[in-house]
């Protein structure tokens, strides 16, 4: 096999490695070594995102905040197209969830509450007593992750970063300063590497002899349906305050619809289970008259959390050279620019700026026992 000799060798081309190693190629030399096929080929490819302030843990939120400039003005040549969509944020908070939309309206940032009839004249579809409160974040969007990801794999060539796909890792070890990276093609040997291997993060770290974190991948089934009659165009995203479904616009006539699933399973090329299809029908259809004849398409991916739902970032604290680049859940696309940055910044000793309160809090060091 041929063996390649670089600085710092970032695992997973989904939207953590990618904009991770398109950060960290402006000054090292970078290999991004992916198992499928594709880069995204998983969660990435299948995600339907948005940026939405009020959503997350204290860490991804602030990468969020600190993300939009980006998503607003990408460098030159990122991207043809906008990466962003205005698509306000509807939350309807039926009589059992009076409790959990007090503590939205006092913890939410550009929340501000908005009576039914405001709700109805936005999702005429609306069932009359669903709801008895509403809120809406008004400053949010639709987030084009194809667009997104191939610009930062655009930038991450241009700047001569190597992407390697097809290429799974297996006995990855260190040997007189380096990391010895076997894949099924090819060894990389370099000082650093970077797990951004998303659901198989601990599996590429038993790969290394590295302790897992304890992450827990979790099954997200999303299902597109026909709304007809309702003109859904203009709707915003809606959902309930407890996050059990939500509903979006797709390709202008259609229906992204949720039942916001979190099945705790192995890293694998998950499939959508017909029980979670059947159940996002029937929580959209409880608030919305909508009439479902049937599915046009339905599909699922992983998402993948630590022990305490926040992100994982920073160096292992027993195996030397060995960063972590885990745990994004539901916010890795929206939190990627900010998180690339803070990615390289750490692993380039720099100071991460307005991201620096975050360090202590996504130090997988806490993990350790």
């Amino acid at each position: 096999m041929d063996t390649h000799d670089i600085d710092v060798a970032v695992i997973g081309a989904g939207i953590a490695g990618a904009s991770a190693a398109a950060s960290l190629a402006a000054d090292h030399r970078v290999a991004l070594i992916e198992a499928e096929h594709a880069p995204g080929y998983h969660s990435t490819g299948r995600s339907a995102a948005l940026w939405i302030l009020n959503y997350g843990p204290p860490d991804a939120r602030t990468l969020t905040g600190l993300s939009r400039a980006f998503f607003e003005a990408p460098p030159a040549g990122f991207t043809e197209t906008p990466l962003l969509t205005p698509r306000p944020v509807v939350f309807l908070a039926p009589e059992e969830q009076r409790a959990a939309f007090a503590a939205l309206l006092a913890e939410g940032l550009g929340l501000r509450e908005i009576g039914i009839p405001e709700v109805r004249a936005m999702v005429p579809a609306l069932r009359p007593g669903y709801a008895v409160a509403a809120a809406i974040e008004e400053d949010a969007f639709g987030i084009d992750v194809a667009a997104l990801h191939q610009g930062f794999l655009r930038q991450f060539r241009a700047l001569g970063g190597s992407l390697v796909l097809d290429h799974r890792t297996g006995r990855i070890e260190r040997r007189a300063g380096l990391w010895h990276v076997e894949t099924e093609g090819a060894v990389f040997r370099a000082p650093i590497v970077v797990n951004a291997a998303g659901a198989w993060g601990d599996v590429v770290a038993g790969q290394a002899g590295v302790a897992p974190l304890g992450l827990v991948p979790c099954r997200r089934t999303g299902v597109i349906i026909d709304p007809h009659p309702w003109d859904v165009q203009g709707w915003p995203l809606v959902h309930d305050v407890a996050h059990g479904w939500y509903c979006r616009p797709e390709a202008r006539t259609r229906l992204m619809v949720t039942p916001c699933d979190e099945t705790p399973m192995p890293p694998h090329d998950v499939q959508p289970d017909e029980f979670d299809v059947a159940v996002a029908i029937d929580r959209m259809q409880r608030a919305l008259d909508i009439q479902v004849q049937h599915v046009e398409r339905r599909w699922a991916g992983l998402r993948s959390f630590t022990p305490d739902r926040s992100l994982a970032f920073g160096w292992d604290p027993a195996a030397e050279g060995f960063f972590w680049c885990v745990g994004q859940g539901g916010y890795g696309i929206q939190t990627s620019p900010a998180a690339g940055r803070f990615v390289a910044d750490l692993i380039s000793g720099r100071d991460p700026g307005e991201a620096s309160g975050i360090v202590a809090a996504v130090d997988p060091a806490r993990f350790a026992t």
